[in-house]
């Protein structure tokens, strides 16, 4: 019942065609970002920061970039853990070459440096698409990590061949490196996912998100009404690049504090990024967050289950997470291939007219 539409009328086309048309959603989203600025930097705790929050915000971001080119546009990517390692090499770059760069300037430079490597590697898409694709950008996969690990410049002829972050600070404040308060660490993280994410809600509802959404249904008709698919494609592959690019270099430098390429990167982080938009649903927003909010709490709840509960041991709860992860991919697959997300539509539907008959 408080979710009613009724008595609410819109006068213009910029209401009508607001990211949040419904009050009820607006405020409801206002309401959780000030929940998350004004209350859980007093809640934080070391395991809280390290083990949900950091990663959570982390890998949405990362999932909110493999969306906006595999859910909004239809290109298939399995290398996103190349483009996280990217963007973390990069940021290690550039701090230790620039050590008085900005830290925030850093992690934009880091997306970019990413988005351009990211074009280079999405060139393949003009000519073979669906599984090809998926190869090809598999082989990218393998390539970088192989240039991180082999060549000595990238981790600064570092014997153990590992890259860690040197302290930086942000308004006085130590925001890398092991002494930083993870205060600060959350709250620089939280702001640009939230901005980045809006960025992204108003790039997909605008004229670039329906360029992608055009090639994605079907790219000969897109091209017959004037769409360049060339252009097209590979600002889908550069923008997503960039989001995976701030994501790597927020993972490296705030997040992990230290990084190795085939460890830290490899092809499992590729395939856990398209597991989370698969669960949380392919070309939205909403199913990015929610994608990695499964998979982040997955592992702990099954671990405080089954190892903490029931006194089993850590490999077979690692086992346990596999077959359940592969069992609810197909059951989405299968079910709801719109993931969580269109869950979560369809309950705000029936709460729409609750409690009269469907």
């Amino acid at each position: 019942m408080f979710y009613r539409e009724a008595g609410e009328f819109k006068v213009s086309y910029q209401d009508d065609q607001a990211i949040f048309p419904i009050p009820q959603d607006r405020w409801f989203v206002l309401t959780l970002v000030a929940f998350c600025y004004l209350v859980i930097p007093f809640l934080l705790n070391d395991f809280w920061t390290k083990a949900i929050l950091l990663p959570f915000l982390v890998y949405s971001l990362a999932a909110i970039g493999l969306n906006i080119l595999t859910g909004y546009c239809g290109q298939v990517s399995l290398g996103t853990g190349a483009f996280l390692a990217v963007g973390a090499y990069a940021s290690y770059k550039l701090m230790t070459s620039f050590p008085e760069l900005n830290i925030i300037l850093v992690f934009m430079l880091s997306g970019i440096i990413t988005a351009i490597v990211g074009i280079f590697f999405g060139l393949p898409s003009l000519r073979i698409k669906g599984f090809y694709l998926a190869v090809a950008t598999l082989a990218a996969q393998f390539f970088i990590i192989w240039l991180f690990y082999r060549v000595p410049w990238f981790f600064n002829y570092n014997a153990s061949g590992q890259i860690s972050v040197p302290p930086r600070y942000l308004f006085g404040y130590q925001l890398t490196g092991p002494a930083a308060p993870v205060e600060m660490k959350y709250l620089v993280t939280l702001t640009i996912v939230v901005v980045l994410a809006l960025v992204a809600k108003n790039l997909t509802r605008g004229r670039v998100g329906r360029a992608w959404m055009a090639i994605r249904d079907m790219d000969i008709a897109a091209e017959l009404i004037g769409i360049r698919p060339l252009i097209t494609k590979l600002t889908a592959f550069g923008i997503s690049s960039f989001y995976i690019g701030v994501a790597g270099s927020l993972m490296f430098a705030i997040y992990l504090g230290a990084a190795e390429s085939g460890e830290t990167f490899g092809i499992q982080q590729s395939f856990d990024i398209l597991f989370m938009i698969i669960i949380g649903g392919l070309g939205t927003i909403l199913g990015s967050f929610l994608g990695a909010a499964f998979l982040v709490l997955l592992p702990i709840g099954l671990e405080m289950m089954l190892v903490d509960g029931l006194n089993m041991s850590t490999t077979f709860a690692e086992h346990v997470k596999f077959v359940l992860l592969g069992s609810l991919i197909v059951f989405f697959l299968i079910v709801e291939p719109h993931g969580l997300a269109r869950l979560w539509q369809i309950g705000k539907e029936k709460l729409r007219l609750w409690p009269f008959p469907h």
